[in-house]
């Protein structure tokens, strides 16, 4: 864990999931005060005429809410398997990662 000195937040963990045109970052940071906090960034690149730009859109999710969030998720992908008869395996988009942990709860099965 890094040392949270002179009152800046640390990040402590990062990992990136690219998805097509979309880039998920789930890093868990530390406050001020040595709590802990998951943001959750969604980041696609959008072209302009003088080039391009990443927009960003994120979720602060605090320690107190995870086990609230993860349920919540996980109610979410079984209602899609279930009873909108959704087949994951077909979707590769959502298929784990090579740097995601085989025990997590959330796979998309």
């Amino acid at each position: 864990m890094e040392e949270n000195k002179d009152n800046i937040k640390s990040e402590i963990y990062s990992q990136r999931i690219k998805a097509g045109k979309r880039t998920y970052f789930f890093d868990i940071k530390a406050t001020k005060g040595n709590d802990y906090y998951l943001t959750i960034t969604e980041s696609k690149k959008r072209f302009k005429d003088d080039g391009y730009f990443y927009e960003k859109h994120k979720i602060f999710l605090y320690k107190e809410d995870f086990i609230k969030f993860i349920d919540a998720l996980n109610n979410a992908k079984d209602y899609m398997k279930t009873e909108l008869d959704t087949d994951f395996d077909a979707i590769k988009t959502f298929a784990p990662q090579e740097e995601e942990e085989s025990g997590s709860e959330l796979k998309w099965e």
